[in-house]
């Protein structure tokens, strides 16, 4: 009955790619299919979901072939998690569709948030989100690079990062190192690499530099440590900052490859609440040698902690050299 009665019917599910990193074109195709009984003439089929190329035209062929007259537009998600409500009303939107009235439509619906609308075609939509998250993994990927370059070179990268950074705007975006993790920009990396016949030097690169960065972090700190003596604790289980989501988290990698390494490992994020595993921080801090920020929360910053602390996001501000 919800979405019978609905003006517009937004689609919002998630695209992941599988355990071969292939995406997986059809998962929106066949949300919308599953939905063709209780849809109806008139409606306004809006597509939010990062998708594979070609996904958008589809979907309006399921439509076509359904014999019903509803209009399609692609209007792709560009929030960023934990800042939805602001970030909304704040930035612009991509809007696309194939017939004026579709675009149209789009206008009307987002102009309720914003008079900040782009219009393009579907297929420059569905790379334009698609280039967004890969740009940022790739820059993310191009700052954990340059960290291991000069962590093995003996120099604090967050120092040389200050230098070029400061005052000077033409490299003002250069991000710090840390975790690129999450349920989107390695997906989505993965998904326009398929796109291009698996031919993307660049995205293949950023995600094994960022996806290789926990087990760095492991070497170096072997060979500092006799990790096999000592408990490691990890702060910080979530991909990003202040958030519960685990999904897709470095921390969770680095606690593998780390229970292969030290004596034990324990974890703590007293954000998260779906890891029965997760002790107190109180309860890490007791027990552990050496601790590592998995997740740079703010309250890490002054977070009283005697033992030696591996934070290469600088959330500490006192360096970021192993």
């Amino acid at each position: 009955n919800v979405v019978s009665n609905a003006e517009h019917v937004v689609v919002v599910i998630g695209t992941p790619v599988d355990e071969h990193l292939n995406p997986d074109p059809e998962a929106v195709p066949n949300a919308v299919i599953s939905l063709l009984d209780v849809l109806k003439d008139g409606q306004h089929l809006v597509l939010r979901s990062t998708v594979y190329p070609g996904v958008t035209r589809l979907v309006e062929k399921v439509i076509a072939n359904s014999g019903k007259k509803i209009d399609v537009s692609f209007c792709p998600e560009r929030i960023a998690e934990g800042k939805a409500v602001e970030e909304l009303i704040a930035l612009p939107q991509i809007i696309s569709a194939r017939t004026p009235e579709a675009v149209e439509r789009a206008k009307n619906l987002f102009g309720c948030l914003t008079q900040n609308v782009i219009v393009v075609s579907p297929e420059e939509a569905e790379l334009a989100k698609l280039f967004t998250n890969t740009w940022r993994y790739i820059k993310f990927a191009a700052a954990n690079q340059l960290y291991t370059i000069a962590n093995d070179f003996g120099v604090d990268f967050e120092r040389v990062r200050h230098a070029i950074t400061h005052d000077y705007p033409r490299a003002a975006d250069m991000p710090g190192a840390g975790f690129a993790a999450g349920p989107c920009l390695f997906k989505d990396t993965m998904q326009l690499a398929a796109f291009n016949n698996n031919n993307f030097t660049l995205g293949h690169s950023s995600m094994m530099i960022n996806e290789g960065l926990p087990l760095y972090l492991v070497s170096r700190l072997e060979k500092n440590y006799d990790l096999s003596k000592m408990t490691i604790g990890i702060l910080g289980m979530a991909f990003k900052a202040e958030s519960d989501d685990i999904r897709s988290s470095l921390s969770y990698k680095l606690k593998r490859i780390l229970r292969f390494k030290a004596e034990s490992v324990l974890c703590a994020d007293s954000l998260v609440h779906d890891d029965a595993s997760l002790v107190s921080e109180d309860e890490l801090l007791k027990q552990v040698d050496l601790v590592v920020i998995g997740a740079p929360h703010r309250r890490y910053a002054s977070l009283k902690i005697t033992q030696p602390v591996i934070d290469i996001w600088n959330i500490r501000k006192q360096g970021v050299l192993i």
